[in-house]
């Protein structure tokens, strides 16, 4: 099959109808947090509050949308307000005495917990940058570049931050490049910075180098440092999801370089391969872990369908599918978006559920917790929008 123009058309309306007037209008205004600032985001299918701690994370990551939808979509004084109770909380609460973030505060926000990993600094740097742009600051947006040097230093410098193994069975993840190209995307799209090009073709180039493996037709989700596999039941497990939101990071690079044709045959070929191994051939959707060579995985929830892989999916299906026309992506967009609208959307009070078990049926029902919030969807909604504007 294949996309008319009058298919595209739809499509396009329908994101942006689904934006404005059912993802965005569950959590907001309702989340906003005068009393204390920043978002409360821990909620069940009616929006009810079920825990009022906050995910540093999904802070940054809930300014960052906000700020994008006020910048590209409409600007709503809402969301500019919104945005800025997510910078302040941030800026007031979210910050070690080291310059590292937390990742889990109280509403006050009282520090509960610190992780190994930097991604609260790469949302909160987004972030940033978004609302500088909105409100046209060139002093937040010296802090968003900030962070940003901090992020790239962290990720390019080995021993830094603290190991979350010994020293036994050395490992690298691709989920570091990948955040980065996607951070520093971001960071060039709204108030630039020089470091850009350079660092996420470094990435990239990591990325194809050492976890693309052509000769298995996989990505990898983690690796030896010289790229080698590590053939242990976690250096076996992909994310297939995972993967393909590293694809159209990819071809969202080559759109950026006026449709560099290496970047789509790179970032269509982990879409293929991933596909291959991620779609759930009986029940639809995305599986979210697979064992490389077809072993038993670990992880008991790895047949489960996770909300977040199907918005990358639908990401990189439609960009495959416009870049360069091949109408098995068309085909492969209209499977995965269908499932998922059919299977997480609430089609009473908006949103998606998070989790279902394979066969579709739904596993719980909270749409926010510490690991979702206005991210994902949102995220996936607007882009697609923006694709076929």
């Amino acid at each position: 099959m294949s996309y008319t123009q009058d298919d595209l058309q739809r499509l396009k309306t329908f994101y942006h109808n689904q934006l404005v007037n059912d993802t965005i209008p569950f959590w907001f205004p309702r989340s906003y947090d005068h009393e204390y600032g920043g978002y409360t985001f821990m909620r069940d299918a009616d929006g009810t509050l079920i825990d009022d701690d906050k995910a540093v994370w999904i802070q940054g990551r809930a300014t960052w949308t906000l700020s994008t939808l006020y910048n590209t979509i409409e600007p709503r004084q809402e969301w500019l307000d919104g945005a800025k109770l997510g910078y302040e909380f941030l800026k007031r609460h979210c910050f070690d005495t080291d310059r590292r973030m937390f990742f889990h505060v109280t509403r006050e926000g009282k520090p509960i917990r610190k992780r190994r990993y930097f991604f609260s600094e790469t949302f909160a740097a987004i972030g940033f940058a978004a609302y500088a742009k909105a409100i046209g600051s060139e002093i937040i947006a010296a802090e968003a570049r900030q962070l940003f040097g901090k992020c790239i230093e962290y990720a390019s410098t080995p021993g830094l931050l603290p190991p979350k193994f010994t020293h036994t069975r050395p490992a690298k993840g691709i989920g570091v490049p990948m955040i980065m190209i996607n951070t520093a995307q971001e960071i060039r799209n709204t108030i630039g910075d020089p470091r850009c090009d350079e660092w996420i073709e470094k990435w990239i180039k990591e990325i194809e180098t050492d976890f693309v493996k052509h000769d298995i037709k996989c990505v990898m989700e983690q690796v030896a440092p010289d790229g080698s596999i590590i053939d242990h039941i976690d250096g076996r497990t992909l994310n297939p999801g995972h993967a393909i939101e590293g694809a159209w990071f990819i071809l969202r690079e080559a759109m950026h370089r006026n449709n560099d044709q290496e970047l789509i045959t790179l970032g269509c070929t982990m879409l293929d391969y991933m596909w291959e191994r991620g779609w759930d051939k009986e029940y639809g959707g995305i599986l979210y872990f697979r064992d490389v060579y077809g072993k038993p995985v670990q992880e008991y929830w790895q047949d489960m369908k996770f909300w977040w892989p199907h918005n990358e999916v639908i990401i990189a299906t439609l960009m495959a599918y416009l870049l360069t026309g091949n109408e098995k992506y068309a085909r492969w967009h209209k499977m995965v978006h269908d499932y998922a609208y059919d299977k997480f959307h609430d089609k009473v009070n908006g949103e998606w559920y998070g989790y279902l078990h394979r066969d579709g049926s739904i596993a719980q029902t909270a749409k926010g917790n510490l690991f979702k919030g206005p991210f994902h969807l949102p995220r996936q909604e607007w882009f697609c929008y923006q694709l076929l504007c």
